[in-house]
């Protein structure tokens, strides 16, 4: 798909289709538009659409109305608008569209431009059956936004933030037994050779003399090796880079304490946290953007079996600290500490990590908002800043040192859990004791990376958060 900004008027694009927008108790700029909207009883509700054949006074055939509510426009209801744009073109097979202009409230045009072509890119993605090309699907082509400006810098930046969101969604969706910890380490020497990026794969032998004992506990149930995976893009000389770690469970079984069956094969999603931060690589990479990144993604799969881990069991992790293992389920976060001493090494800028790490959070902030913790409120005010510009939220849950206490164990420096309450909580807590040398925060993204039912599939979230999060501290 291309974009472009065209100073031409809507009613003179010579293409399939034109776009023009309606809004609540307004008139429309165009009277032969705003006869047919009264004469149809048009409801202007966000996301209402109206297909015009033949309006006069339009060289294009169609033309679409969209409604976007009141004036001034929300930037809820322009994607709102925009994802139903993008079906109804679907539907009507068009090839070419222009989009009237129009101004969202408090934000400039970059961020329209920008969003337009990120939002129609990424409602434009097809989820491949395996085995089965899409090579047949009709695809939106050209998408012209009216403008008086010919700078298309803002729209190569959602383009790429979209062509990010397709890596991460792509790698969910995939089955577990296709994206195995080593196809994700496959995926990284890809993206290394197409961005010219630095790329270093470990095995478990050399994490083994790193003393990564915590990760490779998880990995021991399973006959899939495990991998540590680290991608490097330098476009800020010899600045300190800001490091992403990814959670990269690539099937979660829960292990020993398995996991019910009903919706076990969801888990396969386990490792969105490892595709999102792969999908903001790809996205800075191709961007170009004048930063130091690195993304670090420890790949394991969690399976029962004779040599697995146990409740019960006690691990050394890299950083010295022993660890009481009382659920093999809570698997992430054994991963995630390694990775978090791991990373010291690269004097990082700012470490985040993002992992599908808690059912408790969907519990407190359902499928909307990801959980958001920091051990620097800087930072995490940062990244919810740049959550609600990219329309990909976070909510902040809070890190106190009375939650910490419930993770006191009898038999090693920490247990793995903390019990029922505050879960999600407990867990960053747990994490937080291996970043205390840098600035850190934990996105948790169970309720966001993915949607069940019909609709099943990855989102790409948080994809548009940690791009614009970088993208912010340029």
């Amino acid at each position: 798909m291309e974009f472009s900004l065209s100073n031409q008027l809507v009613q003179h694009f010579d293409g399939d289709c034109s776009v023009v927008f309606a809004f609540d108790d307004s008139n429309n700029k165009d009277l032969n538009i705003q006869e047919l909207v009264e004469l149809n009883n048009f409801d202007a509700k966000a996301g209402n659409t109206m297909t015009l054949n033949n309006v006069a006074g339009f060289k294009t055939s169609i033309t679409i109305v969209l409604g976007l509510s009141d004036m001034p426009v929300t930037a809820k209801n322009y994607q709102k608008a925009l994802r139903s744009l993008a079906s109804k073109l679907k539907e009507l097979k068009v090839m070419s569209v222009m989009i009237e202009q129009v101004s969202v409230d408090g934000l400039d045009k970059s961020w329209t431009y920008s969003t337009t072509a990120r939002v129609m890119q990424n409602e434009t993605y097809l989820v491949n059956k395996v085995g089965v090309s899409n090579d047949k699907e009709v695809l939106i082509e050209n998408i012209a936004i009216q403008s008086g400006e010919s700078n298309a810098h803002d729209l190569s930046i959602g383009l790429a933030t979209a062509n990010g969101m397709a890596v991460a969604r792509k790698l969910g969706d995939l089955p577990s037994n296709i994206c195995t910890p080593n196809y994700l380490a496959e995926t990284a020497k890809s993206l290394a050779g197409d961005f010219n990026l630095d790329c270093e794969i470990l095995e478990d032998k050399d994490m083994e003399k790193l003393g990564m004992y915590s990760l490779l506990s998880v990995a021991k149930g399973s006959i899939e090796p495990p991998k540590l995976i680290t991608l490097s893009y330098k476009g800020n000389g010899e600045s300190k880079p800001i490091v992403l770690i990814g959670k990269g469970v690539t099937f979660d079984s829960g292990g020993i304490s398995l996991k019910p069956g009903a919706g076990m094969d969801e888990m396969k999603y386990d490792m969105c946290g490892a595709a999102s931060v792969l999908g903001t690589m790809r996205a800075i990479a191709e961007m170009k953007a004048k930063v130091n990144l690195t993304v670090v993604v420890p790949a394991v799969e969690n399976m029962p079996a004779h040599n697995a881990s146990k409740p019960g069991d006690v691990v050394k992790s890299m950083s010295g600290q022993t660890i009481e293992i009382l659920n093999t389920d809570a698997e992430g976060r054994l991963i995630l500490c390694d990775a978090l001493t791991y990373v010291e090494r690269f004097n990082p800028e700012v470490v985040i990590d993002t992992a599908t790490l808690t059912g408790a959070v969907i519990v407190a902030l359902g499928k909307h908002h990801c959980g958001v913790m920091a051990n620097d409120q800087e930072l995490a005010n940062d990244l919810i800043i740049a959550g609600n510009t990219a329309l990909d939220s976070a909510w902040q849950l809070p890190l106190d040192d009375e939650y910490d206490e419930l993770l006191k164990s009898n038999f090693a420096d920490m247990a793995n859990i903390g019990g029922r309450e505050a879960g999600t909580v407990t867990a960053a807590c747990f994490l937080s004791r291996f970043a205390k040398k840098y600035r850190w925060a934990h996105l948790d993204i169970a309720g966001t990376a993915w949607v069940s039912g019909k609709s099943k599939g990855a989102t790409g979230r948080p994809v548009p958060l940690l791009t614009q999060y970088i993208l912010d501290k340029i």
